[in-house]
């Protein structure tokens, strides 16, 4: 730990070689709650950065990442190996699988569920209620579900309840109003599916690299970077 003016609540259990920035709170108590009443679990390895607020109630798994100004309410489910980004939300009641990455400026509301090794790019805004202050609403609340290796673009708006199938790409600024099968591309507003991610080359290199990791350099007598471009995407 790095700092005196970090506040930690009591019945915070933090793990091993955690780094605290300045002004960091952990283990708010929510509204009507009292201070150490839920308990609150961190993994070894975190590093949490200036100015980030982390609720009571959360398990949160090693080698947790914040940027700077990340807000965690309470009750949530934080596995392995996860980065927040700079200035990003997180409702309660959240479910945040092992290897997630979340770009700055995301909003994750409640009920929402993000599976291993998932993406999200800055900007992007999930949402809850389809039909805000109608009767119910509240009642009735469900966010997205990223399915394993899922991947939204930047400034994408994902509407409540939408499911985004296992390895699929989301096209920066889409929105998404329907469920988007496995390993598809979408983009648009409203999102429309335009092809299959196989069809992208860097997928399809990186498929064929995880297949046999050793064939690029055997073939070509180097290391992937020497393979050429368009084998790259670029």
């Amino acid at each position: 730990m790095c700092s005196d003016t970090w506040q930690i609540y009591p019945n915070v259990r933090l793990g091993e070689g955690a780094i605290l920035g300045h002004y960091v709170i952990i283990g708010e108590p929510p509204r009507g709650a009292v201070a150490g009443e839920l308990p609150t679990a961190i993994g070894p390895g975190a590093v949490i950065r200036s100015h980030t607020v982390i609720y009571a109630g959360n398990r949160i798994g090693a080698q947790f990442q914040t940027g700077h100004g990340v807000l965690i309410r309470e009750a949530n489910e934080i596995g392995d190996d996860v980065s927040i980004g700079t200035h990003s939300i997180v409702e309660h009641h959240v479910v945040i699988g092992n290897r997630v990455r979340i770009h700055s400026n995301v909003f994750l509301p409640e009920y929402t569920i993000l599976e291993e090794g998932a993406w999200v790019g800055p900007c992007v805004v999930f949402t809850n209620a389809l039909y805000p202050l109608s009767p119910g609403a509240k009642e009735n609340l469900r966010g997205p579900h990223l399915l394993p290796g899922a991947k939204i673009g930047a400034n994408a708006t994902l509407l409540p309840g939408v499911v985004i199938g296992r390895d699929a790409l989301v096209g920066a600024g889409a929105v998404v109003v329907h469920d988007v099968p496995d390993g598809k591309v979408v983009v648009g507003n409203p999102a429309r599916v335009i092809k299959d991610v196989a069809e992208i080359d860097a997928y399809a290199l990186e498929r064929y690299l995880l297949d046999d990791p050793g064939a690029v350099a055997g073939r070509h007598g180097g290391s992937v970077t020497d393979r050429p471009k368009h084998a790259l995407g670029s």
